[in-house]
């Protein structure tokens, strides 16, 4: 499916939900920002917290009923997983960043998924889902990145606003990634 219909699926799904999306990104963006004074908290809250961001997304992607308990949720999921998974995806992607900043951009493109795969999937290890990650994003890195690079417009005008646009742009840019996940794990089960 081309980027620009993910997008415009994205709009269409936040139609009638951007207060409860603004909400709960501003919920989930203090709780962030509170954990960032301390760093092993940041580390220790890091994966639950985009467990229950992938999840809040997915369900505003898939027109369900989403709620803003939905970001605590990778909480009640495995959270050693969640932690495993944070770390390994941070620690990959510094190395591969230390190389050059191009191969740190694959592979944070590479491990993408990793988050929508947690939190679809209770059974999965964290490394088995960095893996996951790695084989769905196949063949569609350059898909990705140029749809993050289609929302560059959109970044700069919400510094215009002096960071309140952000509310909803970073609702905007996780649901059409969540409208890529599910677009890519389709054609994987077809091929």
């Amino acid at each position: 499916m081309e980027n620009k219909k993910l997008m415009a699926m994205a709009r269409e799904s936040l139609s009638g939900k951007w207060g409860l999306a603004v909400g709960t990104f501003l919920v989930y963006s203090l709780v962030i920002a509170a954990a960032g004074s301390n760093g092993i908290a940041a580390l220790l809250i890091g994966g639950p917290m985009l467990i229950g961001l992938a999840i809040f997304s997915l369900t505003i992607a898939r027109n369900q009923d989403a709620k803003l308990e939905q970001i605590f949720e990778g909480f009640k999921k495995n959270f050693g997983t969640a932690l495993v998974a944070y770390l390994l995806k941070a620690i990959f992607v510094f190395l591969w960043t230390l190389l050059l900043i191009i191969p740190g951009i694959i592979a944070a493109i590479s491990y993408s998924q990793v988050f929508y795969i947690l939190a679809e999937d209770d059974s999965i290890s964290g490394t088995d889902a960095l893996k996951k990650s790695k084989e769905m994003m196949y063949g569609y890195k350059w898909k990705y990145f140029c749809l993050r690079l289609r929302f560059i417009g959109w970044f700069l005008l919400c510094i215009l606003t002096l960071g309140v646009g952000f509310l909803w742009f970073t609702p905007y840019i996780t649901v059409s990634c969540a409208n890529f996940y599910d677009d890519i794990k389709n054609k994987k089960i077809t091929e």
